[in-house]
């Protein structure tokens, strides 16, 4: 009984040990960051003093989540994509039908005293289940062109549900991470190319009978600010102006005239990146962007060593999940993209998206534990 116990505590440490300690104390240094600006772009706001203490509270939680999930053996995570992805799905459906809504939106479910963002749950979901199809699908040889079929299949139906609640930052995500875990499933450059143009043809059709008014007027508004300045231009505009008088190297921590003054609406959650340009300029923008792409690198690195198939794309898949909230809150903020609600991951104020990023982040990290270790075609070990 002592040795079992000894033996359980030596795995344990192990694991613990193999962990990559580098990509986490950089998420670590990213979320701390996250604090210090999220003080600075509320600090002259009395009604949202808290924030930043709320802020780490749930930081220090997302990290207890990380770690633990990140200790679950990658056999288990594959086992349980299909429940998970029928599950989300299920909660999307309901959704439809007895969601809570909020800002204009049906996004959300009550279950009792909590409330639940089904389409947050869905964005790890998808890229499991995705992953096990895959999996599947390459123990009996060479994908062919049918299982990509099923697997478009697998991520419309999710797009579909979350674009009608409407969310278009989450489906536009969604569709980001299926198409990328199919990319790196091994999807034909010819079948990704016909896709792009089959997105670029119908672009037009999609504008004008598919999306809504509102998100009209922010395409309108992100090719051209100033038709609207005291309107749906205002935040695009005010972010702008934050951005250039950042210059090369900011006015400094607590300096941002923009910030300081409450110029930018929701500065504390999307649009905080305004504040770190302004403040931090150029340079530390760069900065911000180099420390993600560390990130990044190291996840991809980690996708490529693994053995099984699973755990590739669930690794490779993770890391476009993420990249794709850095890049398009970035993108909205500087006005290259519409307005689409995407927080900046760790540093952003908010509770959900952190869980979703942290979970993303602990599938990477259980890939590096088992990277050595084969699935069966069941997802079991």
């Amino acid at each position: 009984m002592a040795n079992s116990f000894a033996q359980t505590n030596d795995d344990v440490l192990s694991r613990i040990f193999r962990l990559p300690w580098i990509m986490i104390l950089i998420i670590l240094g990213l979320g701390i960051f996250g604090v210090a600006v999220l003080y600075s772009a509320t600090i002259t706001n009395t009604q949202e003093a808290g924030l930043p203490a709320q802020h780490a509270v749930r930081l220090g939680i997302a990290f207890v989540f990380l770690f633990v999930l990140a200790m679950t053996p990658l056999g288990f995570w594959s086992a349980i994509s299909y429940t998970l992805y029928f599950g989300a799905l299920l909660l999307l459906v309901g959704v439809e039908f007895f969601g809570a809504t909020g800002g204009g939106a049906q996004r959300w479910l009550d279950i009792g005293p909590i409330r639940v963002q089904p389409s947050e749950f869905m964005k790890l979901a998808l890229l499991l289940a995705l992953a096990r199809f895959y999996h599947q699908q390459r123990a009996h040889g060479d994908i062919k062109f049918y299982p990509h079929l099923i697997a478009i299949v697998m991520i419309a139906a999710p797009v579909g549900l979350v674009f009608r609640q409407p969310d278009l930052g989450t489906s536009l995500m969604l569709a980001a991470t299926g198409t990328a875990v199919m990319f790196f499933a091994g999807l034909r450059y010819w079948i990704i190319i016909l896709g792009i143009v089959s997105v670029v043809l119908t672009a037009p059709v999609a504008y004008f009978y598919v999306l809504q008014d509102y998100q009209r007027e922010r395409v309108l508004t992100a090719i051209d600010p100033s038709r609207d300045p005291l309107g749906a231009g205002y935040q695009i505009q005010q972010a702008e102006i934050a951005i250039g008088s950042g210059g090369y190297e900011g006015r400094g921590y607590l300096q941002g005239t923009q910030s300081q003054l409450d110029y930018i609406p929701e500065q504390h959650t999307d649009f905080i990146f305004t504040v770190i340009a302004e403040e931090f300029g150029f340079v530390g923008s760069l900065g911000l962007l180099a420390a993600w792409m560390s990130v990044f690198a190291l996840g991809l690195i980690i996708a490529s060593r693994s053995r099984s198939h699973f755990g590739y794309l669930a690794a490779s898949g993770a890391v476009v999940t993420v990249a794709f909230y850095v890049f398009v809150n970035i993108g909205m903020v500087s006005g290259m993209l519409p307005v689409v609600g995407v927080p900046m991951p760790l540093i952003s104020y908010g509770g959900t998206a952190m869980l979703t990023v942290m979970a993303a982040f602990a599938v990477i990290c259980a890939v590096n534990l088992d990277r050595d270790r084969h699935l069966s075609v069941s997802g079991l070990f």
